[in-house]
């Protein structure tokens, strides 16, 4: 199957759990505003998902695939694959639930470590952030078995129900919050809605763990319950699972020290940056995950036969696609993001003032979108090659980096919550950096002059675009406050003319031609 439609598969699918989340954000926004309530919620609900990004989705699947794939290589008897898939389950399972324990029993002291001074100082919304925080901790359970059954069916190029997967958590998320909808505006009703919230978090993560097992078996591929034995495939699995944490997670990682210093901010920063990042993550989820899931199996493969030239290939169609696709996101909603946060959050509970903050937020962190995406295709071409210590290295470095540059954007410069934003982005492309310069120097991949005579196209055209968008934006700026019918009209000019500018500034500049399409829609391997 090509790349370009794997990767349509998946980002197609993962677009339609985003517009999901965009509704269940709106909700939010409207039901329980920013600050106080929200802000408890907030909390709660990033530290299973943090964990999730961070060991499943992370490190777990990107040591999992190379290896399942190396015992899927005998043609259609996947006994051996099964058998691998099976002990790594056994001793999987007790360990979630012993780290699940541990976490809820630990609760109040965790939140204590991220909670703002404000919020540690109304009791009643930090005890129901602890009850929240344990209600909602079972999530990584469910999804970290959930991350083993997606990881098999992505290495049998079944995409597609382990991309449709996510919807089914916005779903149950947007179930609590209709009902909180429907109250009165009150207090109890916040609290009501953000215990509900958290019972949601765990149903979907059941619900997902039977939809993707579901499928599994239908497939033909069956895991096995057995008593937990730590054989040598299960060791080597955990032996690349531990510097993968950092490797593949450096994102997650990132999002845990934001946590640390919210806790320093004043309240509403941790809802503001949550928000933010939703707008982050609509390109970031449909097409770095989408990338790098396609990928690493394709990667896998050619290395396993020894294939330069198609693992080549393969990442530079990768690299120009990721680019292609997220460079111009990067500047659209760099210079637009008030005014999405404008006309989609506002309302209700979550004031002006709420979503101006939020959109510089936006503008924040789409400065390092495409770094975030590249360190996703970047990183597979080290995992497929078992090599999971390489980026151990260059994230430990852009997470120092990252570090620095909050301490100094909040302590010194004081420019609270768009400091995390900043740092972060900087950081990625610190990452990018280093990971590139490393596979160049080892020959494993190198821009060649036509790749980098497209990607500086593909850059003058995003340019373009936004130099289109940055004149449109004072005469559509007074509609994004107005009507719904007013607010509409406007988002959809700003995204029209954005579309049409970079769509003639491509094909213009041979951003786009047959030959590229061609390429890019040509079966990987």
């Amino acid at each position: 199957m090509s790349l370009l439609k794997n990767v349509g598969t998946i980002g197609g699918l993962t677009m339609v759990s985003r517009v999901f989340g965009f509704a269940r954000d709106i909700m939010l926004a409207r039901v329980l505003g920013a600050g106080g309530m929200a802000d408890a919620w907030q909390l709660a609900f990033q530290l299973p998902n943090i964990f999730r990004r961070l060991f499943a989705e992370g490190a777990f699947a990107s040591a999992f695939i190379p290896l399942f794939n190396r015992h899927m290589t005998d043609g259609d008897n996947q006994s051996e694959a099964r058998r691998f898939a099976s002990e790594v389950c056994a001793v999987l399972l007790p360990i979630l639930v012993a780290f699940g324990a541990v976490m809820m029993i630990a609760m109040p002291w965790v939140l204590m470590a991220f909670a703002s001074e404000e919020l540690r100082a109304n009791d009643v919304n930090y005890d129901l952030a602890v009850t929240m925080g344990r209600i909602a901790f079972p999530y990584l359970l469910f999804m970290s078995l959930a991350t083993l059954t997606a990881a098999v069916l992505n290495s049998l190029s079944r995409f597609a129900a382990a991309a449709a997967a996510p919807i089914l958590l916005n779903i149950c998320l947007i179930a609590a919050l209709t009902w909180g909808a429907m109250q009165s505006d009150s207090d109890t009703t916040r609290q009501t809605t953000g215990l509900l919230l958290a019972v949601a978090v765990s149903t979907s993560g059941f619900l997902q763990l039977a939809w993707l097992t579901f499928w599994m078996r239908r497939s033909g591929f069956r895991i096995a319950f057995q008593r937990p034995k730590m054989t040598d495939d299960v060791k080597q699995l955990g032996v690349l699972i531990i510097p993968a944490v950092f490797g593949a997670g450096v994102y997650q990682i990132s999002r845990f020290l934001d946590l640390f210093f919210l806790g320093t901010l004043p309240d509403k920063s941790i809802t503001y940056l949550a928000m933010a990042d939703r707008w982050n993550q609509l390109p970031l989820g449909i097409i770095g995950i989408a990338l790098g899931t396609a990928i690493l199996p394709a990667l896998s493969r050619f290395i396993a036969s020894e294939d330069k030239d198609g693992a080549f290939r393969l990442q530079s169609n990768a690299v120009e696609l990721a680019m292609l696709l997220t460079v111009p996101c990067a500047v659209a909603l760099y210079i637009t993001g008030s005014a999405f946060t404008r006309v989609f959050f506002m309302g209700g509970a979550f004031t002006l003032e709420d979503a101006l903050v939020t959109g510089s937020v936006v503008s924040g962190l789409v400065i390092g979108l495409p770094a975030y995406v590249l360190v996703k295709v970047l990183t597979p071409n080290f995992f497929a090659r078992k090599d999971t210590r390489t980026p151990v290295y260059t994230a430990a470095a852009s997470l120092l980096i990252t570090v620095g540059l909050n301490i100094y954007f909040i302590y010194w410069l004081d420019m609270g919550v768009i400091s995390l934003a900043i740092a972060g982005a900087i950081g990625a492309w610190c990452n990018v950096a280093l990971l590139y310069a490393i596979l160049a120097q080892r020959g494993f991949f190198v821009l060649t002059a036509q790749v980098i005579s497209r990607l500086l196209r593909i850059m003058v055209a995003a340019g373009i675009m936004g130099a289109a968008l940055y004149w449109a934006m004072p005469y559509a700026d007074p509609y994004f406050t107005g009507s719904f019918a007013e607010r509409g009209g406007a988002i959809a000019a700003i995204m029209g003319i954005g579309a049409v500018v970079y769509g003639i500034a491509a094909f213009a500049l041979r951003v786009l031609d047959r030959d590229t399409i061609g390429r890019l829609m040509r079966r990987q391997g």
